[in-house]
């Protein structure tokens, strides 16, 4: 059975001439590293790195009743988004599995009473999401359109990166809120200037049309030249959401969980007008949370040197307690680091007694409070 070639982004021959080390992600041949993956990361908190995400999926839907659409299909109120700002947000199934965690920005109005909205799924979500949403569209005057292959997104995060990206554009930054994007020229390419990121760290996404990325990326490289920005691959970016906290799907969030499982129930607005896909399944997810709490996501920091993968056990006292969704050693606090599900009885910070079984040996791990890092404003 022959495998259908791995997917390039517009930027494809830049990463190789940087010597980057290229990996198959959801289908796609991205840069997992360009030289160390303690030094892009370590670049990323203190001065700027620069990311090819142009693998995430975008979704675009427009039309009078887009609002109307997205707050049916989607769990949050996304009618109640105001043009020019974004929101973190999921899709669930029926039963109130999580098929994908979103952003969606609300753009400026297209033309009287049409509304536009670019939804960004995960790569290796992208086509289930599309196709749910074109599934819930039946009955709503609304128009639900792939642009996987209409963007490139580039992402300069860190410290630095207002003041590189202010020498780039006229574009108000300053004025430009976490979690919101405007239109705008950057390096005389037009691109969505969004605030967002994934690293814990403040920064922009740039989306931009594929034959405008490489000239951008290299506009942004010479700009980030004294500042110390570096280019930065998938590596360095699973330590950087892993310090901040911030979910994986495949990881945390999965169809076997719903988001009051994965510790977001706050991300379901029942609130909102109208029936959304999953309401009664996550009612009572929601009341089941409550009275008894289901695995609570926690952060455990080793005490040793070894580092804990992804469905490891944690145990205490003999028993599986837990398990392990994702571990890395922490470029930033120097030791290994993960993110797992615990019984509610030993998920209080400082918990005693608590360990990861490492093939076969228990190693003892403190319990803490996520995030592990949080940048200083």
């Amino acid at each position: 059975m022959s495998s259908s070639p791995l997917r390039r982004t517009a930027i494809d021959a830049l990463h190789r001439s940087l010597g980057a080390t290229m990996t198959d992600f959801a289908g796609w041949d991205m840069p997992l590293r360009y030289g160390s993956e303690r030094d892009e990361h370590n670049a990323v908190r203190t001065r700027a790195g620069l990311f090819d995400l142009s693998h995430m999926g975008e979704i675009t839907v427009t039309g009078p009743q887009a609002a109307a659409l997205l707050d049916h299909a989607l769990v949050g109120d996304i009618g109640g988004i105001r043009a020019g700002r974004a929101r973190y947000t999921m899709i669930c199934r029926e039963d109130g599995g999580i098929l994908d965690d979103l952003i969606v920005y609300r753009l400026a109005e297209t033309e009287a009473g049409s509304s536009h909205y670019l939804v960004v799924a995960n790569a290796s979500n992208a086509q289930v999401v599309l196709d749910a949403l074109v599934e819930r569209s039946a009955g709503f005057d609304a128009v639900v359109r792939d642009d996987r292959d209409a963007y490139a997104l580039i992402a300069v995060q860190g410290p630095e990166s207002p003041g590189i990206l202010a020498s780039l554009t006229d574009a108000d930054l300053d004025g430009l809120k976490y979690y919101a994007g405007l239109p705008g020229t950057v390096a005389g390419v037009p691109a969505l200037i969004a605030r967002t990121g994934y690293t814990g760290e403040d920064g922009f996404e740039l989306f931009v049309r594929p034959e405008h990325a490489v000239e951008l990326w290299q506009a942004l490289t010479k700009a980030g030249e004294g500042a110390g920005l570096v280019p930065c691959g998938l590596s360095c970016r699973d330590t950087l959401r892993l310090e901040a906290g911030m979910p994986l799907y495949g990881h945390e969030l999965s169809t076997s969980l719903t988001p009051f499982d994965a510790g977001l129930g706050r991300v379901v607005k029942f609130g909102k007008d109208g029936d959304f896909v999953g309401r009664e399944a996550l009612t009572e997810a929601a009341a089941k949370a409550e009275s008894n709490p289901p695995r609570i996501l926690v952060g455990l920091v080793a005490e040793g040197r070894r580092v804990p993968r992804a469905g490891y056990a944690v145990v205490a006292g003999g028993e599986v307690i837990g398990e392990v969704t994702s571990g890395a050693p922490s470029p930033t606090l120097g030791k290994p680091i993960a993110m797992a599900y615990v019984d509610a009885a030993h998920a209080a910070p400082g918990t005693p007694g608590v360990g990861v079984d490492v093939r076969g040996t228990h190693e003892p791990y403190e319990v803490v409070a996520l995030p592990f890092y949080k940048r200083q404003k």
